[in-house]
C-alpha cells in the first residue's frame, strides 16, 4: 500500500527555532549563562514531556537542581517564556501540509511536549485544527521514542505503519519509527527534506514542499 498520511513533529519541524527573546528572558529571570541554562533545562525535559512534571514543578525542579532561589512569581513567568519559546513557525513546513491535505492524505502531530508549552500553543497557534490527529505525550504518559506512542498514533489514524510516513529532527525518534515499519525522516531543512523526498522516490506519492 502507499502513503495516506504524514506524521509531524512539532517542534523543530513544524515550529521554528527557539524564539530568542524567550530564552534571554529566561537567562534575566534565573541569572544563568546559555550553557548552564540548556544544561538544566534538558536535564528533566523527558520527565515533562511524559506528564511526570507539571511546568510548575520543571521549574521547580531546575531551579533547585540549580542552586537558585526563585519565588513563585518568578516560576511562572519561566513557564510562560517557556511555551511562548516554542510558538515561533515553520511557514514552509505548514504550507506542505496544507498541500498534503488538498491531495487527500491524513496529517497528524506527534509530539514530546509538556502540559504548559502545549495549552500555549493552543491559545497561539489556531493552525493546530487543520491537523487530523494531535497527540501530545503528557496527557498519554508516554513520550517518543516508546513504540506506543507511535502506535496509538497510528490508530487514531486508522493507519497501517506502512502507510504513514514520519518526519521528526531527532534520528533517535525516526529510528523507533523506522523499526515499527513507517517510512521516516530525519528533518533539518525544508530543503534537505525535499531532496530526501526525491531520493526516495516519494514525489510520486506526496506534493513536495516549497
Amino acid at each position: 500500500m502507499g502513503l495516506r498520511a504524514v506524521v509531524f513533529d512539532y517542534g523543530m519541524v513544524l515550529s521554528g527555532p527557539p524564539a530568542p527573546e524567550a530564552i534571554e528572558q529566561m537567562r534575566r529571570i534565573t541569572g544563568l549563562d546559555a550553557a548552564k541554562l540548556n544544561e538544566l533545562y534538558w536535564a528533566d525535559r523527558h520527565a515533562y514531556d511524559e506528564g511526570k512534571l507539571t511546568g510548575i514543578g520543571f521549574w521547580r525542579k531546575l531551579s533547585q537542581d540549580g542552586g537558585l532561589w526563585l519565588d513563585e512569581q518568578q516560576l511562572g513567568e519561566l513557564n510562560d517564556w517557556d511555551a511562548r519559546m516554542w510558538s515561533t513557525e515553520n511557514s514552509p513546513m505548514l504550507a506542505w501540509q496544507q498541500r498534503l491535505k488538498e491531495r487527500g492524505l491524513k496529517t497528524a502531530i506527534l509530539s514530546n511536549i509538556g502540559d504548559h508549552v502545549h495549552e500555549g500553543l493552543v491559545r497561539a497557534l489556531g493552525w493546530l485544527n487543520r491537523f487530523d490527529v494531535l497527540v501530545w505525550s503528557y496527557q498519554l504518559g508516554i513520550a517518543k521514542p516508546d513504540p506506543a506512542i507511535y502506535r496509538y498514533t497510528l490508530e487514531q489514524l486508522g493507519m497501517a505503519a506502512s502507510e504513514a510516513l514520519f518526519v521528526d529532527d531527532k534520528p533517535v525518534n525516526v529510528e523507533a519509527a523506522r523499526a515499527l515499519g513507517m517510512t521516516a525522516i530525519v528533518f533539518s531543512t525544508v530543503e534537505r527534506l525535499r531532496e530526501e523526498l526525491i531520493t526516495m522516490g516519494l514525489n510520486a506519492e506526496l506534493p513536495l514542499p516549497e
